[in-house]
């Protein structure tokens, strides 16, 4: 038998799914802007807010403050940009086994439907609320043009962010590793592949410096949580097309994952002396590690909601906190339950949804000294 859902799930199940259907990823800015559009339309009820757009190098971003107040106690802080997919059609959801299937569900058009309909009520129901919102469109491309730019650059600050986009219900993310995105090409000598001997195979030279990479990162694996430094080729290419053709160029694209104490510095230092100089490295983006510290009254209002204690736990991967956490703001790194993150099947638990709202709703209303 289905479950039957709750209003408040209903609402929250409805405008996920709606923000799903909208294919936010970097390859459709005009969807992003529908995206920007739609969240806008939700937000416009409100007559005790200033909406306003944000642009940088081509990207956007939505600040919401409370009317005069630049500086809110507390700061919701989320993307509505999802990972793009090769299926151009994939971007639709279902319900099954009580979860929203659908690409960008759990990252984060769920969690983003949370922090919109929290928003929303709260604002409704009192007036003067020290309570904000951020909204970027380039977290899954580093988020430099979106929070970082907000922050360094625009000056926004608060007392508290609260980011869903890491940790879960019960699981407090206090530490993300550090983030480069690195391009290695090599250049050769285009030739006929029947004849070897007359080029030098570009391919070969980039598939041997990959095996050199690989052979120094799992040279630093030290424990079976994976708590070091890691790399991983995501795209090779070349431009040639024809099969009895060895290519003029190569080029492979890594993402490298790396906990403190080590450092940006350290670690392209030491790919640079295992490539050598017939490799070219071009740094795509990167990020140091990040620690966090959470607010004590949230743990225990986690533990209050959930009838579960709260565990304290680290991040391989990487989110726009730690472009907040750098200012010695308090911040908070936990969502719904989510899984299959960053595939067409990512699916988000809708009961832990509606769990998840609890949470937040009762923080903010003690964090804030309003009547419960």
């Amino acid at each position: 038998m289905t479950k039957l859902l709750t209003d408040l799930q209903k609402k929250l199940v409805a405008l996920t799914r709606d923000l799903i259907m909208i294919p936010s990823d970097e390859s459709r800015p005009d969807d992003i802007d529908r995206c920007f559009e739609f969240i806008i339309n939700h937000l416009e009820s409100l007559d005790t807010v200033d909406i306003k757009k944000h642009y940088h190098r081509g990207i956007t971003s939505l600040i919401v403050l409370p009317k005069n107040m630049d500086h809110p106690k507390i700061l919701l802080c989320g993307h509505l940009d999802v990972i793009t997919h090769a299926d151009s059609h994939c971007y639709h959801s279902h319900i099954t086994d009580g979860k929203i299937i659908g690409p960008g569900a759990g990252d984060m058009k769920g969690p983003l439907a949370v922090l919109l309909e929290v928003f929303i009520n709260l604002h409704m129901k009192y007036e003067n609320l020290s309570l904000g919102l951020a909204i970027t469109s380039d977290e899954e491309r580093g988020g430099d043009a979106g929070m970082r730019f907000l922050f360094d650059e625009i000056g926004l600050r608060c007392e508290v962010a609260l980011v869903p986009d890491g940790g879960s219900l019960n699981e407090i993310t206090i530490e993300e590793k550090g983030i480069l995105h690195l391009t290695i090409k090599c250049i050769g000598h285009s030739a006929h592949a029947a004849r070897p001997w007359l080029g030098n195979n570009p391919l070969e030279r980039l598939i041997d410096a990959v095996s050199r990479l690989r052979r120094h990162f799992d040279s630093l694996v030290s424990d079976k949580d994976h708590w070091h430094p890691t790399c991983t080729l995501t795209i090779i290419k070349t431009p040639n097309q024809t099969v009895n053709c060895i290519p003029s160029e190569a080029e492979g694209t890594l993402d490298i994952r790396f906990p403190a104490p080590y450092t940006t510095k350290e670690i392209l230092t030491n790919i640079d002396n295992i490539l050598g100089d017939e490799v070219e490295t071009h740094t795509i983006m990167s990020a140091e590690p990040t620690q966090f510290t959470p607010d004590p009254l949230y743990l225990s209002v986690s533990e209050e909601i959930t009838g579960k204690p709260t565990i304290q736990k680290k991040e391989d991967g990487g989110s726009d906190a730690r472009f907040i956490g750098r200012y010695n703001i308090p911040v908070i790194v936990s969502r719904p339950i989510v899984g299959e993150l960053h595939s067409v099947d990512e699916w988000i638990d809708i009961s832990s949804m509606e769990t998840f709202y609890r949470i937040y709703e009762r923080y903010l209303k003690r964090k804030l000294h309003l009547d419960e």
